[in-house]
Parts: structure tokens; sequence; C-alpha cells
């Protein structure tokens, strides 16, 4: 585990780093240029990349082969005790956990959502999304609201934005997942957010660019919101990063995820978990 951050003088706000499949907590930092990094020079937080067991983690998807599943490797009991130490150790809140996971890491944070809300106070989901029913199976999954960003690339290579089989390039299948599109409906509905969605363009007009990224913030006064970041053309990336190599698709270099994470977390010091 590699942290960021620390204070002395009172809690800070905690981010977890959740890397993708045959990734680790170091290469996700290298894949993203340390972009993450800025969260806790700019913003103060105590930011972990942690580590999933042989380089992946144990989702809660049926379809998932990885040793971090097939051998039962508790990566929720493993995320709490992360959380433990970087309360104790580093001076993190234990009220303003947020958990951000790419592809693979991504699974696992909706495993988060749905298994141990009580330890989060928000979620950003990249490149990655809620799996179909039947290949859905988390232990004990509990109800209560979190606030949820989710960032995806139309043209993902890996994990179709329009839903369906999950696969490396069309090898190497791994289940069944909804579209971003009712990923974002689906948090939505479990946040009790019945108003409707509000769209936005991001990237600002007259801009040349071969990809673009447009908004839609489900929002009700008193319950915990859920974004969808469209990338148009983008692929299996992390927008305003690094980019990354050609086959992962197109990397958006308009749109800072980053600053994203940080707004939708309310990390500025002293704010309080968003409504």
């Amino acid at each position: 585990m590699t942290v960021l951050g620390q204070t002395a003088d009172r809690p800070a706000p905690v981010v977890l780093l959740l890397h993708g499949s045959n990734q680790t907590g170091a290469k996700l930092r290298a894949f993203t240029g340390r972009a993450f990094d800025r969260l806790a020079a700019d913003h103060g937080a105590v930011v972990a990349y942690l580590n999933g067991y042989k380089h992946h983690w144990n989702d809660a998807r049926i379809s998932n082969r990885f040793a971090a599943r097939t051998e039962g490797y508790d990566d929720v009991a493993f995320t709490r005790t992360a959380v433990d130490r970087l309360v104790s150790r580093y001076g993190g809140d234990p009220s303003r956990v947020h958990a951000i996971g790419f592809s693979n890491g991504g699974q696992m944070v909706i495993r988060l959502i749905h298994e141990a809300p009580d330890l989060l106070a928000g979620a950003a989901v990249i490149s990655a999304t809620q799996p179909a029913e039947n290949n859905f199976a988390p232990d004990d999954p509990q109800d209560e609201p979190l606030p949820v960003m989710l960032v995806h690339g139309t043209k993902d290579p890996l994990v179709p934005y329009e839903g369906g089989m999950a696969s490396m390039w069309g090898f190497k299948p791994r289940g069944l997942g909804l579209s971003a599109a009712q990923t974002a409906r689906y948090y939505a509905q479990r946040n009790k957010i019945t108003t409707a969605p509000v769209a936005e363009s991001i990237t600002p007009a007259g801009r040349e660019t071969r990809t673009s990224v447009e908004a839609v913030h489900y929002r009700r006064p008193g319950h915990a919101p859920v974004t969808l970041y469209t990338v148009n053309g983008g692929g299996h990336t992390i927008p305003g990063t690094r980019k990354a190599p050609f086959v992962m698709g197109r990397t958006d270099m308009t749109f800072d995820t980053v600053a994203a994470a940080a707004d939708f977390f309310h990390l500025s010091a002293g704010a309080e978990r968003p409504a």
C-alpha cells in the first residue's frame, strides 16, 4: 500500500485508489501519471493506493475467475483493515472515506457500495458497470445509499458502454454487465432519486477534439447524488490523467477526472458528507 498525505492537527479525508486487473497500486499510480496524488497535495486528503491479491480484486461478479475470488480472499475485510490503519496511523477521518476504482477496481468499489456502505462517504467507478443481476452475488448486501460518480468511455474495448459481455479484446469473457446509463439509473433508484436527471455538456464548445464529455446528474434534496460522465469516443482509460496505450482506446484530456472526484466528494477541509 502506497500512502500519501498525513495530518497532525485534525482528521483528513481518505481516498482509496483501487487498481485494474493485472495492475498494482504502484502501476495504477504510474498509469495515471500520479494524477491522483493531487488529492493529497491540493486537498489535504490521505491517499492510499491499495494492492489486490495477485494483481486482482475479489469483486462480487459470479463470473470472476481471478485468484482473489477463487481462493476466497476477503477484500472487504482487507479494505476495512486498510481504513483502520489510515485512520490510526495517518490521521484519516473515518467519516470521510471515499473509494475510487478503475476497471476490476471499479467492480471492487461496486462490491464495497453493496457490502460496506457504512465504511464509505462516497464512491467513484471508472470503466466498470453494474453487473447483470444473474452475475452479481454480494455477501449480505446493504441498502444504505451512497453518492456515486461514474466515468465511462463510449468506445471502451473491454467493458462495453452499452452493456453486454466484458472481455479482454474479445477474449477471456468476464461476464455480463449493464450499460453505463443503466448503471447510473440503478444507483439513482437505489438512492431513491425520483426527479428527472439533468444533462450537462462538459467539453468547452468549439474545442476541436476527437473526444468529448457529457454529464448526467441525478439529484434530489436530501438524497445521495449520482453522476455519470460519458466520454464520447473514449476508451478503457481515465480522462485527464496520462494517455493510455493505444490498445486501451483514446484518453480524453479535456476532462479532469481528479478534479471532478474532488468536487463530487467535497474534499475541501471541513466539508460535510454530501446529501
